[in-house]
């Protein structure tokens, strides 16, 4: 009888200290603009020549653009508590969580419907920082496999083995998006995906989850050799700008220009960067989200990641025909082109005051929160 009170006095003592674990943790839902995946578009999928340059398939993620990976964001290693068996040719290993595409799932191994089985992702230090947790959820590939196999309905989220948050996910066969504040460490970390509760499939009991990737920021920057103009007017390389330069900035309500310190820099690695080709044979290549100062105002290749920067409410997509400002007029962007090689980039994160300086020749802006 002892035994018994004890074993039941235990029982309830966790779950009161899981229920409060819970409660002391944010709860998150998807945003309301979702990706959804159909047997028919998949069929029929059939891409314009612009779409085949930028993906390769239905199911590819990321396409030929810069993204978040493109800094260098890739985690460095991925591992479960369990994993379906191989079944012929088909593998169900927790890194098809994280290929980029999305017909490729990992299924915990366990008896059951997995509650309690993860998935954790290492990250290097001072990578990007993440915004956006994307979850696919089941078994997306087909509508069958999808509601023959069972799906995640609560998904807990670690941060260095600590409780961070709980994505409350549809039951949809989507990409689901949660915000989450920007995320990321100066030593190597972890995030890791608990299975909490599961929508039961009609005819397996295995959980299923077909990607878990993301987005975020960090990613506008720079190539190596850009010139920064200086407050004396004179130039330097923009990996050789440190924190205390005087570098001269633009007023863009004045047209004046005024000395500003350099208080923070960054350093990444990218792929996917722009170049822009301009009329009097400058070329200035950066990441495709960096903002220029144009005659339409504030404008990058991809307006939307820009915006997640502070002073950048409104900003427009660069068109070749827009214009450039520079400290003394301003240069027509003849074309741009992008290219797929790798390399380091920089950028000033924050100026003493102002959010421009001047590289190879042009206002551009920087990328402070």
């Amino acid at each position: 009888m002892k035994k018994t009170l004890l074993i039941a006095a235990m029982a309830m003592f966790a779950s009161a200290t899981f229920a409060q674990g819970i409660a002391n943790v944010k709860e998150l839902y998807p945003e309301k603009e979702k990706k959804y995946f159909t047997d028919a578009e998949a069929k029929n999928w059939k891409a314009d020549a612009e779409e085949n340059e930028m993906y390769e398939s239905y199911w590819d993620i990321v396409g030929g653009g810069c993204s978040w990976y493109c800094g260098n964001g890739y985690p460095t290693k991925i591992t479960a508590s369990s994993r379906l068996a191989n079944q012929g040719n088909n593998n169900y290993n927790e890194k098809n969580l994280h290929d980029l595409m999305y017909n490729t799932p990992w299924v915990e191994g366990v008896a059951g419907y997995g509650e309690g089985q993860w998935v954790k992702y290492t990250f290097e230090a001072n990578s990007p920082r993440i915004t956006e947790i994307h979850v696919v959820n089941g078994y997306v590939k087909s509508q069958a496999a999808w509601k023959n196999n069972s799906r995640v309905k609560r998904l807990k989220v670690y941060v260095n083995d600590k409780p961070f948050a709980i994505l409350n996910l549809e039951d949809s066969r989507s990409d689901q998006t949660f915000k989450i504040d920007p995320l990321n460490d100066s030593k190597e970390w972890t995030m890791k995906f608990e299975i909490l509760e599961v929508y039961k499939g009609d005819k397996y009991d295995d959980t299923v989850l077909s990607e878990v990737y993301f987005d975020g920021i960090d990613v506008h920057c720079f190539a190596a050799g850009t010139k920064i103009t200086l407050a004396d007017k004179s130039l330097k390389k923009i990996e050789d700008i440190v924190v205390g330069d005087q570098v001269l900035a633009y007023n863009p309500q004045t047209g004046e220009t005024f000395s500003a310190t350099v208080e923070k820099t960054d350093a990444v690695k990218h792929s996917g960067l722009v170049t822009y080709h301009l009329e009097n044979g400058t070329k200035i290549t950066a990441t495709e989200d960096h903002p220029f100062l144009t005659n339409k105002g504030w404008a990058s290749f991809n307006p939307v990641k820009t915006a997640l920067y502070k002073g950048y409410d409104k900003v427009e997509e660069i068109d070749a025909g827009d214009y450039f400002i520079t400290p003394t007029g301003k240069l027509k962007v003849k074309s741009t082109s992008v290219s797929t090689k790798k390399q380091n980039t920089y950028t000033i994160v924050k100026l003493s005051h102002g959010q421009t300086f001047i590289a190879n020749g042009v206002v551009v802006g920087t990328e402070e929160l």
